[in-house]
């Protein structure tokens, strides 16, 4: 199978970041799939191109077995709303052209991830033009996360984004959602037909984590970065908006007096304005790191007490999974949630961690105390939520099956088309 991967996002080999789909499209290719992604040249959470892209347009490189063409993104990007709103847009048009005048060669189908939403249209123009079926996958409810968060306030490019976003759902042969909420709000709200859902979630990378827990030295890391006699919860991930980390700067500041440390790893619009926050509220117990590659990720993790998951609290979150949750579940941490819907009833069936109400700071100290207070707990809980992972969302086993539904679908539109010709014979 020949499939062509639209991701603005996706991770080059030594980036850090949720690497969901490079992971799935490595159990692709071993698979015997034949995988040409069109991906951006800025981070997620990046201001610049690297210095291999600067004055280039597009740049074709080899990721493994994975073909991948760098398509251009404006550097206004990250800078404000106008700069990424010309991001999405420049994305939008580099990859449209570079897959009907740089790829070669034919495909059994086209997947688009979203967000950013736009990008629909892209996979919507070369599904038709090159006559092959649309996968379209949601991974988060946009434009409503936007809209929520206040990253979108402008009333036309709203309307505009519902208009794309009901455009691309009808023409999609399949469309695949992350989360239960997904479906459901997809299905009952959005009139979505029930034959035309997946539901494939995020899930957690064991392929890194099995190795490490048999061969990390976890004191000896904590000796090496000065964690030892804390209470390490770490956060990995984006410093956005749409995290409001300030909540962890606040409960970092409440619980100066025991020996948690919040440690921040990661990148973000918002990084240099927490930490200048940070400095100002005179908080002790929160270090921010650098991002880093997502084996060292795991180390930080392996050698942590907990791992938090947090977003603002605004309803539309009530429907995504955290991309980390996982992680910290893969490497046998509990989770400190602080993400209402199913992310806390994921942690609480799971028996994973415990749920804090978002931005809530007495909770978070009541909470955390509880933690300090229970060893068991701390390594009981991890146990389960890897256990919960592993039998649940082993990433491997998702793609797979991720997999399997789109041959499905594949193999029947090919059988529709054959059905048609014959019919006008």
């Amino acid at each position: 199978m020949k499939i062509l991967l639209i991701h603005q996002y996706f991770l080059e080999e030594d980036d850090p970041g949720g690497s969901r789909w490079n992971e799935i499209t490595r159990t692709w290719t071993e698979q015997g799939a034949t995988v040409t992604v069109l991906g951006g040249m800025m981070h997620y959470n990046g201001s610049a191109k690297r210095s291999e892209y600067k004055g280039k347009h597009f740049v074709k490189k080899q990721q493994g077995a994975v073909t991948v063409w760098r398509c251009h993104v404006s550097e206004s990007y990250n800078k404000h709303f106008l700069g990424r709103l010309w991001g999405y847009f420049s994305f939008m048009f580099s990859s449209l052209w570079a897959g009907l005048f740089k790829v070669k060669g034919t495909f059994d189908v086209v997947i688009v991830t979203s967000p950013p939403l736009f990008v629909g249209f892209t996979g919507y123009l070369l599904s038709r033009l090159k006559r092959m079926p649309l996968v379209f996958e949601v991974r988060d409810l946009w434009p409503e996360s936007a809209i929520d968060t206040g990253v979108l306030k402008n009333k036309m490019v709203i309307r505009l984004a519902y208009w794309v976003e009901n455009f691309i759902y009808r023409k999609a042969a399949l469309i695949n959602v992350l989360t239960p909420a997904f479906y459901n709000t997809l299905r009952d709200k959005k009139q979505v037909p029930e034959q035309q859902l997946i539901f494939i979630p995020n899930a957690a990378d064991f392929s890194l984590s099995d190795h490490l827990l048999q061969t990390f030295d976890a004191a000896a890391f904590r000796r090496e970065h000065q964690l030892e006699g804390k209470f390490v919860i770490t956060y990995v991930g984006a410093h956005g908006v749409a995290n409001h980390l300030e909540q962890l700067l606040d409960a970092g500041k409440v619980l100066e007096d025991t020996p948690v440390l919040f440690l921040l790893i990661g990148q973000g619009m918002e990084k240099k304005r927490l930490q200048q926050l940070a400095v100002e509220k005179q908080v002790k117990n929160v270090r921010f790191l650098d991002a880093v590659p997502k084996q060292e990720v795991f180390k930080y993790i392996l050698a942590s007490d907990m791992g938090a998951s947090v977003l603002k609290k605004v309803d539309t979150f009530k429907t995504v999974y955290s991309n980390k949750t996982f992680d910290y579940m893969a490497c046998k941490k509990p989770v400190l949630m602080a993400i209402d819907g199913v992310s806390r009833e994921l942690v609480e069936v799971a028996e994973a961690g415990c749920y804090v109400e978002p931005e809530n700071i007495a909770a978070y100290n009541t909470v955390i105390r509880q933690y300090l207070n229970d060893p068991k707990r701390v390594q009981g809980e991890g146990e389960n939520g890897f256990r919960y992972a592993r039998q649940h969302f082993d990433r491997q086993v998702l793609a797979l099956r991720y997999l399997n539904y789109i041959r499905k679908k594949v193999t029947k539109e090919i059988t529709i088309k054959d059905a048609l010709v014959q019919e006008h014979r």
